[in-house]
């Protein structure tokens, strides 16, 4: 029994040597799915600052342009969405009106770039967007998007730091795909088995470190660090070990604490620097189109209705504030309030000459 206990720790401190190298930007998702069709995704957004997030009600209809260069991609939403927004300068996270969820989460070893790529642009601020506005299903999402037809374009975040991202979608099936740009070249995982993502590794060695802990079992032992690893392994375990239900608010409940479970901490006083903090939670139902929000700030939580929100072509696009600390009541479908059309690339050029920064 000693030696195995040796073992454990020994092969568990190598892990954390290799791939617990991803304190500082921190994100989770999970796709739970219940009985009777349910599907509820979670999510963290977890960051080293506030992201002066807001939530936006997208229209269909509208006509998007992937970048303000010239050689980019062009296309017409097809479908409405919900989305909430980091900085205003993009969708990190939205619901569109047929189930599709899309959810943006850091990670390091993302490369975009392949040398004398002259393909279309798509400003990875418009990404998860362009996925809401054009699909209803990953599977959809799946095919177009591996033929590769754009390139991505990074600019540094408003911090300095560099804007190295991977997506991950669902849909209202449970179907689940993971898309990591490695190397220049786009790699998908899809599959109903893929219901968790973090960030650092990349998915394929994420897969191999569970493996291990599915090995060693939750019950006897689980990592319990904030690294990306080791949230990785707390999730799919909870996420397996929970019932399933057909009951939505239940299935929103279980969701919900696991996403707490593997949130990360505000304003810890430790050695390691500049580490990420949970700064809002969001949880898709994508049976009955509900979007939750959960502010790790301010303390509150809330819920948007989509059958109730009016996404028909010329309709008004609509916003619900964030940024300033507000608080809504636990059905915010009603709060929302009507603004000018939301061009984000405007948006993101008018921060990047306020920082006196030209990328």
């Amino acid at each position: 029994m000693k030696i195995l206990r040796l073992s454990l720790l020994l092969v568990s401190s190598v892990m954390i040597f290799l791939f617990g190298n991803s304190y500082v930007q921190a994100c989770s998702r999970v796709v739970y799915i219940g009985t009777d069709s349910l599907v509820v995704t979670g999510r963290n957004m977890d960051w080293q600052e506030d992201m002066h997030s807001n939530i936006f009600i997208m229209p269909r209809g509208v006509e998007r342009r992937g970048s303000l260069i010239q050689n980019t991609m062009v296309w017409k939403a097809k479908y409405g969405s919900i989305i909430t927004s980091s900085y205003d300068m993009g969708c990190s996270d939205g619901l569109n009106e047929k189930g599709l969820d899309a959810n943006l989460l850091f990670l390091s070893e993302s490369d975009y770039s392949r040398k004398n790529d002259s393909r279309p642009a798509m400003n990875i601020g418009l990404w998860a967007q362009y996925v809401l506005d054009n699909f209803a299903t990953v599977h959809e999402a799946v095919e177009a998007l591996s033929k590769e037809e754009f390139r991505i374009e990074a600019p540094n975040m408003p911090g300095g730091s560099k804007t190295t991202i991977h997506m991950s979608i669902s849909d209202a099936i449970g179907n689940s795909a993971i898309l990591e740009y490695i190397d220049g070249n786009l790699v998908i995982h899809e599959g109903k088995e893929y219901q968790v993502m973090t960030n650092s590794p990349i998915f394929e060695k994420q897969l191999a470190i569970t493996e291990y802990w599915n090995w060693v079992g939750g019950v006897n032992m689980l990592p319990g660090t904030g690294r990306s690893s080791d949230r990785f392994a707390r999730a799919a375990y909870y996420l397996k070990a929970v019932k399933k239900t057909a009951d939505p608010k239940l299935a929103a409940a279980y969701v919900m604490s696991i996403m707490r479970n593997v949130s990360a901490p505000m304003d810890l006083s430790t050695p390691e620097k500049k580490k990420s903090a949970t700064q809002w939670r969001v949880l898709a139902d994508q049976k009955n189109l509900i979007y939750y929000f959960d502010s790790a700030v301010t303390l509150n939580t809330f819920h948007v209705e989509l059958k109730d929100l009016d996404f028909a072509e010329g309709a008004p696009y609509k916003e619900l504030k964030l940024s300033e600390g507000q608080v809504y009541p636990n059905n915010a479908t009603k709060a929302f309030v009507k603004v000018p059309p939301v061009d984000f690339l405007k948006a993101q050029a008018a921060l990047m000459k306020k920082l006196g920064r030209t990328e």
